[in-house]
């Protein structure tokens, strides 16, 4: 039998059973954190540790044990040292037959600024333990402490956990709870506010142009649109941290907290700054949408391996189609932005060729393999289960809204699923998720989730969209030059062809991503000047590529294609009915004069 599957004695009752760590960071400047977890009431021969391999909410086995370093174990009396050695990847097994305290030191190299990894500076140190801790197989329920060591007396502590007695002592109630709350220790900006009657704390690393306070007033509105979707807040506190970064951007959903990453210079121009409203709205409508209304495959969460789903269009794309609408309906921007936004998403969408390959479902169910592992023919292969679920969830609220003349919405599906799954925090299935879905739709949508979950069919969107006055309409083709089939960067004084299109006029002659472009008809060009060049020809005009092929010089004839549209836009209707004034108005609160 495999390790995984062997059998061991089941884990003696252990009451007393005490577990703690201690979280230092002596030179933050080396990138490692400095672990040590205490174990007291030890009852077996043998210790069992074992380190997740992924966190929820991020769909990849990202293998954390591989920052692990500098591991020890030893008696707490004597300072005895235990024999231990690795089962596994992520396991570690300790000799501990005699004694009933333990403790275990190690290193973890932090240097990975993300919302699910781990970074250790001079300024701070943020960690999320699904990523520094070990679980102890059989004992993830027992409560856990842990106390950070600041190597600055300056440096503040921000977590979703509660303290504990003791200098920055915390303590989560079991093992999923603690992987469940980030910390952010340093040189940080604490803002607290309450929102609805509860305490509420933005903190902020990092140098930028945020403005706390028009954030804390923007997300106050979030707060409010969320709490009435949902009725009520499921929180006694919320944390968001913000890091403020040179280019990253994300987010990572907790059940009383999230972490958030964004460029630190993005706030002053209003377009990204409501982009940034809307991840905030969308981290927000997590704490509902996964972390209580979750698949039933994550209901109970296995940390050393892929758990699966097709149900991530749901708790990932409705979750984005609502945070487009939420800052609409908080009032952080008006309805030209939001029709606007969705056109690009949209557009997006449809020039993604991997939609007519990987059906919904599959996409998310792929996304261990997929979504977080992208390369040069991704976007042939593949589609988001945030994009396409997106464009789902946005034709099944138009549905059910057009159906019942706005009198029921993809809104009373939210609160259904809330009252009948994540307030239990039951694990919803494929079939219960449609069938609810049904029961506010008054009508079999069987049809429509096998044609766009489980096959690759074109999404019709202006047969729902209509209803409402609307029409999507392709623009662009007049500006665009004939169609070849290639993204083509500068990198280091090369034009290296980034990505081909599957079925493409520069596909068919066998271009790969890697070449590099050299000259078209005998004349350079690069990657700036490419798209000019490619409008001196018609469709179907041959031209002569020369590019590098792996070393090997090459010039092939290429026919090209008819332009593609650059952009898809939605659009009022001319002469739309008072129907479909009073459906577009009941839908987004505006008039269709307004876009």
């Amino acid at each position: 039998m495999t390790e995984a599957t062997q059998i061991r004695p089941a884990a003696k009752p252990a009451a007393d059973l005490t577990i703690h760590y201690q979280v230092a960071m002596p030179q933050p400047e080396t990138h490692l954190f400095q672990i040590t977890l205490q174990i007291k009431g030890w009852q077996t021969d043998v210790l069992d540790l074992k380190m997740p391999v992924w966190t929820p909410g991020s769909y990849l086995v990202r293998e954390y044990a591989r920052h692990l370093q500098d591991f020890t174990a030893e008696t707490t009396d004597s300072a005895k040292p235990l024999a231990w050695q690795k089962q596994s990847k992520n396991h570690w097994q300790v000799e501990t037959a005699g004694t009933s305290e333990i403790i275990v030191r190690y290193r973890i190299f932090a240097n990975e600024l993300s919302v699910r990894t781990n970074h250790l500076d001079a300024t701070h140190g943020y960690f999320n333990p699904a990523a520094t801790c070990f679980y102890l197989p059989g004992f993830e329920h027992k409560p856990i402490q842990v106390t950070i060591i600041s190597p600055n007396p300056d440096w503040q502590v921000s977590t979703p956990l509660p303290a504990a007695s003791g200098t920055n002592t915390f303590v989560a109630a079991d093992f999923d709870t603690l992987v469940d709350s980030p910390f952010e220790v340093g040189k940080q900006q604490v803002c607290e506010f309450e929102a609805l009657g509860k305490p509420h704390a933005l903190a902020i690393w990092g140098q930028g142009n945020a403005k706390p306070e028009q954030i804390i007033e923007d997300t106050r509105k979030i707060i409010q649109v969320e709490a009435d979707l949902f009725e009520g807040l499921p929180y006694d506190r919320y944390l968001f941290l913000l890091h403020l970064s040179a280019q990253g951007f994300g987010g990572l959903e907790h059940k009383d907290s999230c972490s958030l990453n964004y460029p630190r210079l993005g706030f002053r121009s209003p377009e990204r700054y409501n982009r940034f409203m809307q991840l905030v709205a969308h981290e927000f409508f997590h704490l509902w949408n996964v972390k209580r209304i979750r698949p039933k495959a994550l209901e109970v969460f296995d940390y050393e391996a892929e758990n699966y789903t097709p149900s991530l269009w749901f708790s990932e794309g409705t979750t984005s189609y609502y945070d487009r609408l939420i800052p609409l309906r908080a009032g952080i921007y008006d309805i030209s932005f939001f029709i606007k936004e969705l056109s690009k998403g949209i557009t997006r969408f449809l020039q993604t060729p991997g939609r007519q390959v990987q059906p919904l479902g599959e996409s998310s169910f792929d996304a261990w393999i997929k979504l977080y592992r992208r390369d040069a023919n991704s976007d042939n292969v593949q589609i988001s289960y945030y994009l396409k679920g997106e464009m789902v969830s946005l034709l099944l609220d138009l549905l059910i809204r057009a159906k019942h003349g706005n009198g029921r919405s993809l809104d009373q599906v939210m609160r259904q699923m809330w009252n009948q799954f994540g307030k239990s925090e039951t694990g919803f299935t494929p079939e219960q998720l449609q069938s609810v879905i049904e029961s506010v739709a008054e009508t079999d949508l069987s049809d429509f989730f096998h044609r766009f979950l489980n096959t690759t069919e074109e999404l019709p969107f202006n047969q729902y969209l209509e209803p409402f006055g609307l029409q999507l309409q392709a623009e662009g083709e007049d500006e665009q030059p004939s169609f070849l089939g290639i993204t083509v960067k500068t990198e280091a004084g090369r034009e290296l062809i980034k990505f081909v299109e599957a079925g493409s006029p520069a596909h068919q002659v066998g271009i790969d991503p890697g070449d590099e472009l050299l000259a078209i008809d005998g004349l350079r060009v690069t990657a700036e000047q490419l798209s000019d060049r490619l409008k001196d020809y018609q469709p179907n005009q041959v031209i002569h590529l020369t590019f590098f092929h792996q070393d090997e010089l090459l010039t092939h004839p290429i026919q090209l294609a008819a332009p593609r549209p650059s952009r898809y836009q939605i659009k009022a209707i001319e002469n739309p009915s008072k129907t479909q004034q009073n459906n577009f108005s009941g839908w987004l609160g505006a008039s269709l004069k307004e876009i």
